[in-house]
């Protein structure tokens, strides 16, 4: 077969961008060539530079005026500051706005974001076990919409009383999760549409990808069949030496080798970036001026057997590098 253009995307960075400017941002993305938008929650940005942390749902609710392409949560955590029905609802109402636009997103989380409501924040097999029981009640919300029946959930976190959504899509949107490791990437292909991970190295993206195979045949699924997402993170500027500032100082949570799921402040995360140093960004994400530089290293994902992969420039050059991309790496890269 002739080979076909990859499914390129932007990830709207609502941690780092005014949502006016993520709506110009995206619409200039689909011009350019990107399919679609990966759109992340946050309620605090990583670093106090980044500067913004808006509402995922009015955004999303927008951008499906201003563009044409998918409409993704990048990811929202129905674990501790949503309940679970909360992000059901929201789900289905901007499908039900953009039929077939929709997939839904699911992680367990960071303290950044969770912490703020004040409960206690737990291990990670907790947040993780969270995470799998708001699938199952959002699944059963989305089934009580298109049926037409009251449902009701009572479980060993959360409580849901009869009820059902009554703005539903004619298909529900697609559930995908969001993880790192290989166990819960496996639960995942047993439990949901899709799985959603980061850029690593190619040996432990390849086994993710392996794990939700895996977990979904245990359940007699068809894991061509479904969708798997990648975020990737990269800096493009006109010199290798812009390139490597934007990282530095726009995204130095690029070259943390460490978990940051239980950092609470922006401030706190401020003082660790202190110590971040170009080299620690080897490895990790791309960081050049040479479009084909980043062209190779998104190949490699494409070819990994990705369906959708949403980028992110690490500079506020956002015009110029979707323009440069637009016109130097997004036809080049083909499955």
């Amino acid at each position: 077969m002739p080979p076909t253009a990859a499914h390129i995307g932007y990830a709207a960075m609502l941690e780092r961008f005014n949502p006016t400017e993520i709506l110009d941002f995206a619409a200039h993305a689909e011009r350019a060539g990107f399919r679609g938008i990966m759109a992340a929650d946050h309620f605090q940005p990583w670093v106090p530079a980044q500067g913004q942390a808006s509402f995922v749902w009015n955004v999303l609710g927008a951008l499906g005026q201003t563009t044409t392409g998918d409409l993704g949560t990048g990811v929202t955590a129905p674990t501790f500051r949503w309940h679970p029905a909360m992000v059901a609802q929201a789900s289905a109402t901007l499908a039900a706005m953009y039929p077939g636009r929709h997939w839904l997103g699911l992680g367990s989380g960071e303290a950044l974001n969770e912490h703020v409501i004040g409960q206690y924040w737990p291990e990670a097999p907790e947040r993780i076990n969270r995470m799998f029981e708001a699938v199952d009640i959002i699944k059963k919300l989305f089934a009580s919409g298109l049926a037409g029946k009251d449902v009701r959930h009572d479980g060993h976190f959360y409580k849901l009383e009869s009820t059902r959504l009554w703005t539903m899509p004619e298909v529900a949107p697609e559930i995908l999760v969001a993880t790192a490791g290989p166990v819960a990437a496996k639960r995942a292909g047993r439990t949901v549409d899709g799985l959603i991970t980061e850029a690593a190295p190619i040996e432990k993206v390849a086994t993710l990808l392996q794990r939700f195979a895996d977990g979904a045949r245990e359940v007699g699924k068809d894991a061509s069949t479904m969708t798997t997402v990648l975020r990737l993170h990269l800096s493009w500027a006109e010199t290798d030496e812009k390139a490597m500032q934007n990282a530095v100082t726009e995204w130095p949570n690029g070259a943390m080798r460490f978990p940051r799921s239980d950092i609470r402040s922006p401030f706190e995360l401020e003082q660790i970036a202190r110590m971040v140093r170009p080299a620690d960004f080897e490895g990790r994400m791309p960081v050049s001026a040479d479009p084909d530089v980043h062209r190779a290293y998104i190949q490699q994902f494409v070819d990994l057997g990705f369906d959708r992969i949403y980028l992110h420039n690490a500079g506020r050059n956002q015009r110029e590098w979707i323009d440069v991309f637009g016109r130097s790496v997004l036809p080049a890269l083909v499955r």
